[in-house]
């Protein structure tokens, strides 16, 4: 059945290589209030896109999915395997048969984007990341998330790994509902593990007044990603920004929306409902930025190091193309776009620390910085 599943699913995402040539956007974003569902703002809202780290919301849904049925729990024991050990950065740097527990994976997961605890976690779950990989798309596909398909844990560069920032904010709103006992743990911005404590890298987070926490994301095909969650006085937002030409753009595209939708300042009786929304409308992914070459370079932009960005070396004969694998299609180099002028906004920075409690049974204490 697995194997048919396999199939199946290679001969879905071969479809997305029948187009010659990759389009280009901007960026691409989404805003809904999430006691309704409503959308609020959206721009190329059900283009194509990587989601590079985005993905491992999706991992820690199906984590939640678990916990929630018993069929593992928080104090439960891993072990790293060598595929796990051996994935790049950001990571904690596990070694084989190094243990952690599924609530430090989760974790290290959130706080540091961690490759190797998102595949710790997909090998426990699924056996293998391959088939917790399918797993992954056939539980998005049912919660809606059509126009997403996943290949890995981790959201490694894969040019069958595509998603959608209508179906990014789908899939936090689903978090949020459907897990009230572990959707908390997105609030954490240090981890301690094995006497190291961690920061987070997720700035907004960090800062934003009445940020709830969500993900960052990052490779050079997708360019920076962010999902963020945030409440003020009672009114709860959902903001997808997909594309970000730079870190910090990405965080001044998102606290302006962020601002702009507690302000009311758009449309308060929005007809569209992101449960409404069309689908395959957005064609093939952008390879949004001028570096890389599709190998796997998935790194949140707080861990980003000059070694993990792969420039292509181009000849004479091919100086308007970037070569990628044989699994990976010929895509036109990208020209770089200038960055969108946002007046900076202002952000509260100030150190005291609030402190959330994950579950009675669990007494460990997360401080995240407001």
């Amino acid at each position: 059945m697995n194997t048919v599943k396999s199939i199946l699913l290679l001969l879905l995402h071969a479809c997305l290589l029948l187009t010659p040539n990759y389009s280009y956007a901007s960026h691409a974003a989404i805003m809904i209030d999430a006691a309704t569902g409503s959308v609020l703002h959206e721009e190329n809202a059900t283009h194509s896109w990587y989601p590079a780290s985005l993905t491992k919301v999706m991992t820690l849904y199906m984590t939640f999915d678990a916990l929630k049925a018993g069929e593992i729990h928080l104090n439960d024991i891993l072990t790293a395997s060598p595929h796990a050990a051996r994935q790049p950065q950001s990571k904690l740097g596990l070694r084989t048969g190094e243990k952690l527990t599924v609530q430090e994976a989760i974790l290290a997961v959130i706080t540091r984007s961690a490759n190797d605890a998102a595949v710790v976690l997909s090998e426990h779950l699924g056996g293998t990341e391959e088939s917790f990989a399918i797993k992954m798309t056939t539980k998005g596909h049912s919660l809606g998330m059509y126009d997403s398909h996943f290949m890995n844990a981790t959201g490694l560069p894969h040019p069958w790994q595509v998603t959608t920032s209508r179906d990014m904010a789908l899939l936090a709103w689903k978090t949020q509902q459907n897990f009230p006992n572990y959707y908390p743990f997105f609030s954490a911005h240090t981890f301690n593990f094995k006497g190291r404590e961690l920061r987070g890298i997720n700035k907004f987070t960090a800062n934003y007044p009445g940020a709830e926490g969500m993900k960052t994301g990052f490779t050079c095909g997708s360019g920076y990603n962010l999902i963020s969650v945030a409440n003020q006085n009672g009114k709860r937002l959902i903001g997808v920004i997909l594309g970000g030409m730079t870190s910090p753009e990405r965080y001044q595209l998102m606290i302006k929306m962020m601002n702009d939708g507690f302000a009311n300042r758009f449309d308060t009786n929005p007809e569209t409902n992101i449960n409404a929304m069309a689908s395959n409308t957005g064609g093939t992914p952008p390879f949004q930025l001028g570096c890389g070459n599709m190998a796997p370079t998935s790194i949140d932009s707080s861990a980003i190091k000059d070694t993990y960005i792969i420039k292509p070396k181009l000849n004479s004969r091919h100086r308007h193309s970037i070569h990628h694998t044989s699994m990976t299609p010929i895509l036109k180099k990208t020209p770089l776009v200038k960055a969108k002028v946002i007046a900076k906004p202002k952000v509260v920075t100030k150190n005291k620390a609030k402190t959330i409690k994950i579950e009675k049974a669990n007494k460990t204490r997360y401080h995240h910085p407001k």
